[in-house]
């Protein structure tokens, strides 16, 4: 069978690898094209489109990108009909994916939709093209089978997150291999996630940094994104006491004491690997101002959501700067803040259904090929 792909983000790329690989183990033949990274690429399939050439974060920046985004799209609805899949899967990134679901309905092409968009967080009038559009949605987040099933009377499946199988899978690594090689001292890890795309990561970074002098008995680590390469990141490596480490985010979590995270999914990694954390963010003014207008939500990283409580501090906009940064992370590097936070971890874990998401995912989307 040929099934079409689309995923236009980092944490995208990951999920869809770990699908694609679901798939190709319950239909062998299976053809995939797909837009996505080089995780997906490894996994197997033709790559149409990298995702780096997709990302533009926040309301201000997708408008000043508009030309090129109508182009993506018109690339790939042209490449669809080329290739002519008997289903289409998309991966989250919803400004894109339902204007291609609209179309593809519209030719009767079957839509699955794996990692719904965050419509309980904005943008909820897109429920109506979801109904209409989507054949099959599976959704990740606990609280969303009833957002969708008692809210809303769309049938959604439930699958599980598939983060806890994307750490569960990965090769342990020897802690001091991992610090010679990447030149290390003995000092406690705090991990800076700074985000995957140059926007984000260039305004988080700066303020992340502004706190390294004030943890000398502490060495920062700025996990590198693949997209982006190292002379990116050359200008944030002059501070004495900062390194450096590209594409291995979660070998860098797994021997981290501390992290400053950029809200998104790296909140709920950092989490799972028991790693206690601030989370941080600061977007344009533009898209700040209209954010704060439409999104009704109590917070905004997924390790608060899911647990309906502030399980981490989040220090949003004029909450992030070097003051607040150095107190909310002076709170978890020791003492009785950490320990509850890694508790609370543990509960969190519990809550998001255990491991088999891709597999879950992959056995429905094939069977539903056979009825």
């Amino acid at each position: 069978m040929k099934y079409y792909i689309i995923a236009g983000e980092a944490s995208g790329d990951l999920h869809g690898a770990n699908l694609m690989k679901a798939i190709l183990k319950k239909d062998s033949n299976a053809d995939i094209r797909f837009w996505g990274g080089d995780l997906m690429q490894n996994a197997g399939g033709v790559l149409v489109k990298h995702y780096r050439d997709l990302a533009f974060m926040g309301f201000l920046e997708v408008v000043m990108n508009l030309k090129t985004i109508l182009n993506n799209i018109k690339i790939c609805k042209d490449d669809i009909e080329k290739f002519q899949p008997d289903l289409i899967i998309f991966i989250d990134y919803p400004g894109f994916n339902m204007r291609i679901a609209t179309w593809a309905k519209e030719r009767k092409i079957p839509t699955h939709y794996y990692i719904s968009p965050q419509i309980w967080a904005w943008k909820e009038s897109r429920i109506k093209a979801i109904k209409r559009d989507v054949d099959y949605m599976y959704v990740i987040l606990p609280f969303e089978k009833d957002f969708y099933e008692k809210k809303h009377n769309f049938p959604v499946e439930f699958v599980g997150h598939p983060l806890i199988d994307a750490i569960k899978d990965r090769k342990s690594i020897d802690e001091s291999v991992f610090r010679k090689q990447h030149q290390l001292d003995k000092k406690p890890i705090i991990a800076l996630l700074p985000g995957s795309r140059k926007q984000e990561i260039t305004k988080m970074l700066s303020g992340m940094l502004s706190v390294v002098k004030d943890f000398p008995d502490y060495q920062f680590v700025i996990a590198g994104a693949p997209s982006q390469d190292y002379s990116f990141y050359e200008p944030f490596l002059k501070k004495k006491n900062v390194h450096f480490i590209s594409n291995k985010t979660y070998d860098l979590l797994s021997v981290s004491h501390a992290a400053l995270v950029t809200s998104g999914t790296a909140t709920l990694e950092t989490a799972l690997f028991k790693v206690p954390e601030v989370v941080c963010y600061k977007g344009s003014w533009v898209s700040y101002q209209i954010a704060k207008r439409i999104i009704t939500l109590k917070y905004i990283s997924l390790v608060n959501l899911i647990m309906d409580e502030e399980v981490v501090t989040e220090l949003i906009q004029d909450k992030f700067n070097t003051k607040n940064i150095k107190s909310e992370l002076h709170k978890i590097l020791k003492g009785e803040d950490r320990e509850e936070m890694i508790n609370y971890y543990d509960e969190l874990e519990q809550k998001l259904g255990g491991n088999g998401a891709s597999e879950k995912t992959a056995k429905l989307i094939v069977s539903s090929l056979e009825k």
